[in-house]
């Protein structure tokens, strides 16, 4: 039996409400390099045709935002010559996609300690980030240093420097306070993580934004996830009930949008 075209799956993934924010936890690169006999920094490259690729579908089947782990603030403490290689890729990304993303009214944004990233990464990031910033199409958010209890204690002393100055009583702090003071302010709720490689943990990805989020863990590493891997991941999604805290019985009367979104 003919197996059916990407196009096809990613229509039919099309056809069904989606989850309007997506963020991936990218894991396995290195142990995909290994288990071939390459060094660590090949798998980071063929990851990063997985980005593309993902990217691409992400685009096509019409998500709203999708938010990429790209470097987490513990992967500074991995070794120096895979840092320098992964700041590297990093900037090969950015300039080679930078006219697909353009052409594809992508906008990219970036979450994290961008200042830590080298001038070499930053310069790039930065420029492609302003040229894109009125594109509307889907928002393409890198988490680079990232890390979710980091984005909170940098929420917390934003908090605090406005309490200190007088412009925020105590009473006014609020979840839609919280939202509008993370790093991913601007951003749709978060729906869906996926994680590849076969770990179960957010590992310190989008802490707060999690908490209501579907969960799917895949035991593939991440380059060999690519576009038909992703219309599975939403398919899942979209046979999933999240409540919410409610009943089934509240969930059945929504509409279906709210349902599963």
């Amino acid at each position: 039996m003919k197996s059916d075209s990407i196009a096809d799956i990613e229509s039919r993934v099309k056809s069904r409400p989606l989850p309007r924010h997506v963020g991936i936890i990218m894991d396995g690169n290195g142990r995909w390099a290994e288990a071939k006999g390459l060094p660590r920094i090949e798998g980071h490259r063929e990851g990063s045709t997985s980005v593309q690729e993902v990217t691409r579908s992400a685009r096509r089947v019409g998500l709203e935002a999708l938010t990429l782990y790209a470097f987490s603030s513990q992967n500074w403490a991995r070794p120096a010559d895979e840092v320098a290689g992964l700041m590297d890729l990093l900037r090969e990304y950015l300039l080679k996609e930078r006219e697909e993303i353009l052409d594809n009214g992508i906008r990219l944004s970036a979450i994290g300690e961008l200042d830590k990233l080298p001038r070499y990464v930053r310069e790039p990031l930065d420029a492609l980030r302003a040229e894109s910033e009125k594109n509307r199409a889907m928002t393409l958010t890198l988490a680079l240093s990232y890390g979710g209890r980091e984005e909170l204690v940098a929420m917390a002393r934003r908090v605090a420097e406005k309490a200190a100055k007088g412009e925020l009583e105590p009473a006014a702090v609020s979840e839609a306070l919280v939202d509008a003071t993370l790093w991913t302010a601007g951003l749709p709720p978060l729906d869906l993580v996926i994680r590849t490689s076969g770990e179960r943990r957010l590992s310190n990805f989008l802490l707060w934004q999690s908490a209501y989020a579907e969960l799917y863990f895949t035991e593939l590493l991440w380059p060999d996830f690519r576009a038909k891997e992703l219309c599975d991941c939403l398919t899942q999604f979209q046979n999933r009930e999240r409540r919410f805290g409610q009943t089934s019985a509240q969930v059945q009367a929504l509409p279906i949008r709210r349902a599963v979104s």
